[in-house]
Order: C-alpha cells, then structure tokens, then sequence
C-alpha cells in the first residue's frame, strides 16, 4: 500500500487593494511517491489541484528528472516555506488559480507552476484544511508537552547528577587529604626511624674507635720506655769497666 504524507504551508500575498496588507492563504499537501495533491483556501474560497501519475511524469521528464526527485522537491517547497523561493499565486481565468515557486538548480533559477482549479464545495475543502491544522495543532501540542516533561525529567535528573557529582568530588578530596596525612605520619615516622638507626650507627663506631685509640696509646707509650731503658743500658756499659781490665790494671801496677 502507497504510504502518504500530510504538509500544510501558510503563505502571505500582498492584498490587492492595500499592497500593506497581506492575505493569507494554506496550502495542504497529501503526498504520494509517485504523485500528490493540493488543498488552497484563503478562507473564503479554495481551490484543489490534483496531480496525477501521468501528469507528474510529464512534468518530471521535461525537467530531466526522476519522478521521485520531482515530488520530493515539490514537496520540500510546498511543506515548508524556502526563503530563497519567490511564490506566487495568480489568477488564471474562470476563478482558477496557479500557484508558483522558484529554486535554483546549477546556478539557473527555475519556476515550477501547478493550476489549480477551484473547488466544488469551498466550504468543505476549507473545512478540511481547518481540521488538519487543528488535529496537527493538538499533536503539536501534545508533542510539545511531552517534550517538556520530559526536559523536566532530564532537568531533575540532571541536577541530581550534578549533586551526586559535587558530593563524589568532596569525598574525593576529603579521601585525598586523609591518605595524604597517613602518608605523611608513616614518612615521618620512616625518617624518625632512620635518624635513630643513624644515630645508632654513629655511637656504635665511635664505641669501636675508642678502644683501638686506648691500644694504639699504650703500645706508643710501651715504646718509648723501653728506648729509654736501652739508652740507660748503653749507657751503664760504656761507663762501667769489665772485670779483666781491672785485672790488667792490677798486673800492671805490679
């Protein structure tokens, strides 16, 4: 089955008597892939434009193109109004209309025009414009509604994570802070405990060097005493004559 689409397009002209004053006119699209149709009123009359199969063909092999690229740019013009477009919507004779709109395609610009011939009964086609701008409206507002609460449940949901955010990033620091002054209490106590095995160290080989300096002392004292006693014996053998030369002394006095 042949899907379609809904469109509805408010255009403003300039009045005829008063070019101040613009009129307003809605243009309701029903698409289809491979053709489509259109609603006008200007709330007072209306007019209806069916495009068929075979009319669409013709129109899109004149200008080159696949029928679907013709009425998805059909539609893309009458869905929404373009700002580059100029729009226009004369009188074509026997209260028939034709509505026109430009685009630009490889730098030309281009205008593509439907006729559109008045309706049979302008009361009911503006009817069902009113009521397709009203049940859009409706669904409008409802998508409007669900997307604001939905934005509030966003919102809520949002600052709550902005909350749980700022208390993680206090519990971080407050964590940073207290692993820190451990830290900082067993590097202390780490560098107490050095100073005292140095100090340790320290006493211990001053303890050692002592006893080695004592020695040391003793052997130089021992030392010098005995060349003392060495010298006074040197001395005692020198000075003192020996027995046999006492003996010769005697002989001789003889």
């Amino acid at each position: 089955m042949e899907t379609k689409r809904h469109t509805c397009l408010k255009l403003l002209f300039p009045n005829t008597g008063d070019p101040a004053d613009a009129e307003p006119i809605f243009v309701k699209g029903t698409w289809y892939d491979t053709h489509f149709d259109l609603s006008i009123t200007d709330s007072l009359n209306a007019w209806v434009c069916h495009a068929s199969e075979e009319e669409v063909k013709a129109r899109a092999t004149q200008w080159d193109q696949p029928v679907s690229e013709y009425v998805q740019l059909s539609e893309r013009y009458l869905g929404f109004q373009q700002p580059d477009s100029v729009y226009g919507f004369a009188d074509a004779g026997d209260g028939h209309k034709r509505l026109s709109w430009t685009f630009e395609k490889e730098g030309t610009k281009l205008q593509w025009r439907w006729k559109c011939q008045q309706s049979p009964n302008s009361k009911k086609t503006t009817a069902e414009i009113l009521d397709f701008l009203m049940d859009a409206n409706i669904t409008l507002s409802e998508e409007v509604v669900r997307k604001t609460e939905s934005f509030e449940r966003m919102k809520v949901e949002a600052e709550k994570c902005l909350s749980q955010s700022e208390r993680f990033a206090n519990e971080k620091v407050e964590f940073e802070s207290e692993i820190y002054a451990k830290f900082l209490d067993v590097l202390n106590s780490k560098k107490a405990k050095l100073r005292e095995l140095r100090d340790q160290i320290s006493k211990g080989e001053a303890a050692e060097k002592s006893p080695q300096e004592q020695d040391t002392d003793k052997t130089e004292s021992f030392d010098g005493e005995s060349d003392e006693e060495d010298a006074t014996c040197s001395s005692k053998d020198v000075s003192a004559p020996k027995p046999s030369q006492l003996n010769r002394k005697r002989t001789t006095r003889k």
